[in-house]
């Protein structure tokens, strides 16, 4: 994850919770939630090109909520691969270079005839996870899989804005958490 040096937002401190202690005892419990404030974060996506119209409606629609949670345009990095199970590879190497606050991987594997669908679908998860914890970068699945076409249709915009938001959250989390090892 790349080492942020800006200034922490609005709620990227702890947050005292409710304590469910008795009063005889003041507790408290620090809360950190990340934020939904994109400002200042950089952002690598890594998208398939299997499946490509889908593909390209997830890239869109991710891009277009990481502009609404305030990430720069220039700030967004995008690149394509062949297919899903090349993906983590790429945010492999991503991740690897201490560029970007969180990745996002977007990708659709369509169930077909064969055992090949579980193979993909498992493969990429699997790499995925690896990833952000092997190189502590959070990194949003955004790898539709599917049994048809029509059900990755329905499940483009909803996916895509839901793998924005968690990259933009999850940098901001670790953001914050930077500040628990450094006191």
């Amino acid at each position: 994850m790349r080492k942020t040096t800006a200034k922490p937002a609005a709620g990227k401190t702890p947050v005292p919770a409710k304590s469910r202690t008795p009063a005889r005892k003041s507790a408290r419990i620090s809360v950190y939630e990340g934020e939904l404030e994109g400002d200042g974060l950089r952002i690598g996506i890594v998208q398939s090109r299997f499946n490509e119209d889908i593909c390209a409606g997830l890239r869109d629609a991710c891009i277009e909520e990481l502009l609404k949670l305030g990430v720069a345009q220039g700030d967004i990095f995008a690149c394509t691969v062949p297919g899903a199970l090349e993906i983590p590879l790429v945010l492999q190497r991503l991740a690897a270079s201490d560029q970007f606050d969180a990745l996002v991987a977007l990708g659709c594997v369509i169930r077909g005839e064969t055992y090949h669908f579980e193979l993909v679908s498992n493969e990429i998860g699997r790499g995925v996870s690896q990833v952000q914890l092997d190189l502590d970068t959070p990194v949003a699945n955004g790898v539709l899989t599917c049994d048809t076409e029509e059900q990755a249709t329905e499940r483009i915009v909803e996916k895509a804005q839901d793998c924005a938001r968690c990259a933009v959250e999850m940098a901001n989390l670790l953001i914050a958490l930077q500040g628990l090892a450094q006191t």
